[in-house]
């Protein structure tokens, strides 16, 4: 059983699209996958800005900042000995009406531990009692469940110190702050639980979010959270997608500097304004604890922009802006896009592999019936749409994969071309190239688009027909050699043959140095008349180009004439049954004819029919020259010169075609005297005058009879 080239072409093009959607949401593409998010967050904040005011932000980060490392009384001492002024801070803080305040630093040792000797004792024995202060904070917060520590679990698990895990109540206050990384080391998403022993324990994201809404959570041994208040629906399981926006201004920071002053000063005051009803953490953002987010093609110069309550403002360098984000920055967005039910909301596979197969299914389909340049352009088009789409429907959290389609379509696009040109279309170019130079490119075209060889066979078409030659062309032969004249006369036929062409016209066939053109046919064109008209006026502009530039022309002054009719002719298929040429078959090819030898007559270039006058459009210069009777032809026509442009025409060429109409009507009327004045008038610049002056003036000797008809018989070509 055999299927049709269609058929075939349509099982490949469904082929090769879902093989390309099929590479593209299989593992293979997965460290590529998040690309989507990180683009479309880029794209979101380049177009919309930050979807809400930074003060409206439920969480703010107490920042242990390059500023404070600088300020006393800290510079030059080391974290753990700052525990007493961070207990200070985080009970400002508390006081100020925070919701709950979660640590993103651990303290997994205290210096009350320290063994080193110092005297007759150890340093733990001498600063017994250092952490007093932080831990009666700590204490005070986990009574009323607005402090919780965190710890992080891996195969060396960093744990706050003893006296912090009492502090806060051992486990009921003590979370994980691990993160989810994407197989590209891109953190995009936050988990809700982690298996702590086997058994999952929220998060400090889902923790923190829970109790700032007052909502309990329920947690089955999955891992799955159930909670009526806050949406933890993600992609991938127990995993919240992350929804950053950009710049560095979304989560208010304050530098711990500036709030231990504040704390010390005792300005209660700024304390409520600026953290009554939040969620606060306290994290350090200098260079350590740094992550690549969805982020990172948004990001922004970091620093404390928030008011100031004692330090003075502290200049940010805006040129310097990291790709990464401190890890206290990712637990706040988790944070906000639990509290305000806006994390992002991504497509399943299966929608996302349909998607996928519908883009590659277009640029397949695309790819096989169009041009390749075109199905590109197409597809670009379509991408920058679906791109915008993609962008604005992320303003509303919602996350249209880009990598997945627009990666299948491009990969669809390029293997469909490929088909092409290796299987699809090598029939095509073998045929194009067979008989490019014997047909018309629109015969082939045709050919080609039925699916059929050539017939015998034609049908009768309103058309006009171009015949052209090199004026004196013998004479030329006789003074250059064959190789010479070759040249010459190739140069000539091509440069005729392309403005033929590009007029719409077909050359139907070289007859030494004539050409026969055909324009119509074989497309039909309404217009064939003008670009006849048209073609013939760029010939001859053509020409005087290549008398004077064309090395092929150097000594020789080329001439062209040039005859133009219209009518009905029988256009197709002529010849015999093994042999054939598509052709023009009618009285107007023979007019034609007559009418490129009448130039002679008439010291014209360009001659035309009545017929071509009346079908072309008023934008050329006619000048009527007579009404002749052709060789073998009883019936008479009016002919034209055709002379340019009417923009084109000069002022004394007007006169002159003026004083011709004069002398031709005079002639018709049989007062050959009268007319012989009226084309002598001209007859010193146009040749045209200057011969019908001679013809009128040896007509005085003959008087007109009766049946005077004006009509000149052309019995030669």
């Amino acid at each position: 059983m055999t299927i049709g080239r269609r058929t075939r072409d349509a099982l490949a093009v469904l082929a090769i699209a879902v093989v390309s959607a099929a590479l593209f949401v299989s593992p293979a593409f997965e460290r590529g996958r998040g690309l989507s998010l990180d683009i479309l967050t880029w794209l979101r904040f380049e177009a919309f800005g930050n979807r809400q005011a930074p003060e409206q932000s439920p969480t703010v980060v107490v920042a242990i900042d390059e500023e404070s490392y600088a300020t006393p009384p800290f510079n030059g001492s080391p974290l753990l000995t700052w525990t007493g002024e961070i207990g200070r801070v985080l009970g400002a803080v508390l006081d100020g009406g925070a919701k709950v305040v979660g640590f993103d630093i651990v303290f997994p040792t205290s210096i009350e531990q320290s063994e080193i000797p110092l005297g007759d004792s150890t340093l733990g024995d001498k600063t017994r009692g250092f952490d007093r202060d932080f831990l009666r904070a700590l204490a005070a917060g986990a009574a009323t469940g607005k402090v919780v520590l965190g710890e992080v679990f891996a195969e060396q698990p960093v744990i706050p110190a003893p006296g912090q895990r009492i502090a806060v109540r051992q486990q009921q206050n003590l979370r994980p702050l691990n993160t989810y990384t994407d197989s590209d080391d891109v953190v995009r998403r936050h988990p809700l639980t982690v298996a702590v022993d086997g058994h999952p324990v929220p998060s400090m994201a889902l923790e923190l979010a829970a109790r700032a809404r007052g909502t309990p959570l329920t947690i089955d041994p999955d891992g799955t959270v159930r909670s009526d208040d806050i949406s933890t629906a993600g992609r991938i399981a127990n995993t919240v997608t992350l929804n950053f926006d950009g710049g560095a201004d979304d989560i208010p920071t304050y530098s711990f500097a500036d709030l231990r002053a504040c704390a010390v000063k005792g300005d209660k005051d700024y304390f409520r304004r600026e953290f009554a009803g939040k969620v606060v953490l306290i994290g350090t953002v200098g260079i350590e604890d740094r992550r690549l987010t969805s982020k990172r093609f948004a990001t922004r110069a970091e620093g404390a922009r928030r008011p100031r309550c004692v330090l003075g403002e502290r200049k940010t360098t805006a040129a310097f802006a990291r790709s990464t984000i401190a890890g206290v920055y990712i637990h706040a967005t988790a944070i906000n896009n639990l509290v305000r039910h806006d994390a992002a909301i991504e497509l399943g596979w299966r929608a996302t592999g349909a998607l996928a197969l519908a883009f590659a299914l277009a640029a397949a389909t695309l790819a096989r019936l169009a041009r390749p340049a075109t199905a590109a352009a197409a597809l670009l088009a379509l991408a920058l749409l679906y791109t915008g789409l993609a962008t604005v429907l992320f303003n509303q959290a919602f996350v249209l994969p880009l990598g997945e389609p627009l990666g299948a379509a491009a990969l669809a696009l390029a293997a469909t071309i490929g088909y092409r040109f290796m299987v699809s279309d090598k029939d095509r170019r073998l045929l194009q190239k067979g008989f490019a130079y014997y047909l018309a490119p629109h015969l082939i075209d045709r050919m080609l688009a039925s699916h059929k060889l050539p017939q015998l066979g034609g049908e009768t078409r309103d058309i006009t027909v171009f015949f052209s030659d090199i004026e004196g062309f013998s004479e030329i032969a006789e003074r250059m050699t064959p190789s010479a004249l070759m040249a010459l006369t190739n140069e000539y036929l091509s440069a005729t043959t392309d403005v033929i062409e590009s007029h719409s016209g077909y050359v139907d066939k070289y007859i030494g140095d004539s050409v026969v053109a055909v324009f119509g046919a074989p497309l039909d064109d309404p217009f064939h008349a003008t670009n006849a008209a048209r073609a013939a006026l760029a010939c001859k502009a053509r020409l005087t180009e290549l008398n004077r530039t064309s090395a092929a022309f150097q000594g020789i002054k080329v001439a062209q004439r040039i005859g133009i009719n219209s009518g009905e002719a029988l256009v197709g298929n002529f010849g015999s049954q093994r042999r054939f040429n598509y052709s023009v078959m009618s009285d107007a090819v023979n007019v034609a004819s007559r009418l490129e030898g009448a130039n002679k007559f008439y010291g014209t270039t360009i001659i035309a029919s009545d017929s071509t006058v009346a079908r072309a459009a008023d934008e050329f210069a006619w000048r009527e020259l007579d009404t002749v009777r052709v060789k073998g032809r009883e019936q008479s026509l009016k002919i034209f010169e055709l002379l340019c442009l009417t923009e084109e025409l000069a002022p004394d060429q007007q006169r002159v075609l003026t004083d011709y109409a004069e002398g031709l009507a005079l002639w018709r009327a049989g007062k050959c005297e009268a007319s012989a004045a009226c084309f002598a008038r001209a007859a010193t610049m146009d040749r045209p005058s200057a011969l019908f002056a001679e013809r009128a003036r040896a007509a005085q000797h003959d008087a007109p009879s009766a049946a005077w008809a004006a009509v000149r018989s052309l019995q030669e070509k």
